[in-house]
Formats: structure tokens, sequence, C-alpha cells
């Protein structure tokens, strides 16, 4: 049987602790034997929070504060976010990145971050965490996320425009429906109209909301700054060219006049 490695601590702390990761998050070995490792990671609080004024589906800002309390300089690394159910399970995982920039040990940085609020409106979680593209979350490795309670209210529906030239005439509920629609977080809404064009088929009067509509929204109600960006049959529509959310709702109903 071979003897046992007189330097087996030694070398093996010296291999851990000269990995960046080691340095970034202050870890510690205090047990090393063969076969058993026991590292330790002090508490860290690297992410201060100021709560922004959140509307459903869309972007608002919020002041986060960074702190590098490791040993190492961050390059590399975005501030970015999840909104969370109340059971901690990710409602959206994948948030708005804010770049982080060059942060020296010990040295602190205020960032705005633009956060898209989740839909409906109603009392979210919101997490901070940071990310290294194409790598890892470094909540994934260890690091506290910074977590809130938030409350988003409804989307303000004040400036919508609806797009509804002369030749049609909408049903008596499309108004408060749109508005509703807004409201709940959706940038731009649309609907049916009656009529027996070959080319507006697609929106025949049927079923009611699909948000995943894969035509445009014609004759739709707007916020700014979104505009029709197309036409279907010499109506104003438009088709969706970003992140805003949409959505087409067949109760909403057009007649021709």
């Amino acid at each position: 049987m071979d003897a046992p490695n007189p330097d087996f601590a030694a070398v093996t702390r010296r291999f851990i602790m000269e990995m960046p990761i080691a340095a970034h998050f202050g870890f510690d070995l205090t047990a090393i034997r063969p076969g058993y490792l026991e590292v330790t990671q002090p508490y860290r609080r690297e992410l201060s929070f100021r709560d922004g004024m959140f509307q459903a589906g869309a972007v608002g800002t919020a002041s986060v504060e960074l702190e590098n309390a490791g040993a190492e300089p961050w390059r590399g690394l975005a501030l970015a976010y999840h909104w969370l159910d109340e059971l901690g399970n990710a409602i959206d995982w994948d948030g708005l990145r804010t770049p982080v920039g060059r942060l020296e040990p010990g040295e602190r940085a205020l960032l705005t971050a633009e956060v898209r609020a989740p839909m409906p409106p109603g009392r979210h979680r919101l997490a901070f965490d940071l990310v290294l593209e194409g790598r890892y979350w470094l909540s994934e490795i260890g690091n506290s996320m910074l977590e809130a309670d938030v409350e988003v209210g409804p989307r303000d529906a004040t400036t919508a425009v609806a797009h509804l030239p002369a030749q049609v005439e909408p049903a008596a509920d499309w108004h408060e429906l749109v508005r509703a629609a807004h409201e709940e977080g959706f940038a731009a809404v649309g609907g049916a109209i009656e009529s027996r064009e070959r080319e507006l088929r697609a929106y025949r009067p049927a079923g009611g909301r699909n948000p995943s509509f894969a035509e445009p929204l014609v004759c739709p109600s707007l916020l700014p700054p979104l505009e029709p960006n197309c036409e279907v049959e010499g109506l104003p529509a438009w088709r969706p060219d970003d992140d805003e959310p949409f959505m087409y709702d067949g109760r909403l109903l057009l007649r021709p006049r």
C-alpha cells in the first residue's frame, strides 16, 4: 500500500485557493483529508436594492448597489434578475441585463437597472442576480440573490391610441376590453373583424385570447411609442417587432360601417 503523501493538504489547498472563483467568493478550506474537503464561505451581501415603480408588462428601473467583497477584480459580469412565485419557482428567469463593468475588490457601484415587470399586476418576488454570460449565474455557485417582494401596479392605459379608421365600428364593449388588456400589461391589443374578405379570414370572430397570434394585429390599440408598422387590406396593422407583450382577443369585435 502506498504511503500517504505528507504534502497532500498543502498541495490541495494551494490548488483550490488559486482558482479565481475561490478568490471571488472568499472560500476557505476548514478540513482537508483524502476523499473529503470542507469548504466554507463567509456571509456576503453584495447587492442592495431600492424599489422602483413597476407597471405590469412595462420596463421600469431599480437602483441596485453592488460591492465586490472578493479578492479579485470583477470582469465581464452583468446584473440581471429573476421573477419568482411565492414558492421560489421562476416565472421569468432571464431578466434584462445591465453591464457591471470592472469592479475592484472592496469597490462599490450604484447601477440603474432596467426591469421588465411581470403580468398580471399584483405582488411578485424580484430576485437580483449576477451572471457571467455563457458560463453561469453566480447564484448557481453559491452567491446569494437579493430578493424583495414588489408590488406591480396596472399598466397606464391612458395614453393608448386606438387605430380605428372610419370604415370600421367597434362593438359596444371594445374599448372597455381593450383598456383592461392594457392595464393587465399588454402594450398592443387587437381583435376580430366581421368580414368575408379572404385576406381577413384569420380575423373572423372565433375563440378568445391568443397571446401567440401569428398574424399582425389589425386596427390595434397601441401604447406609445408603438405605431402601426404595416397594413392588411388597407387597414392599419401592427406586427410584433420587439419584446413588448401583445394580445389578440377574438372577443374584441370590429364591424364594417
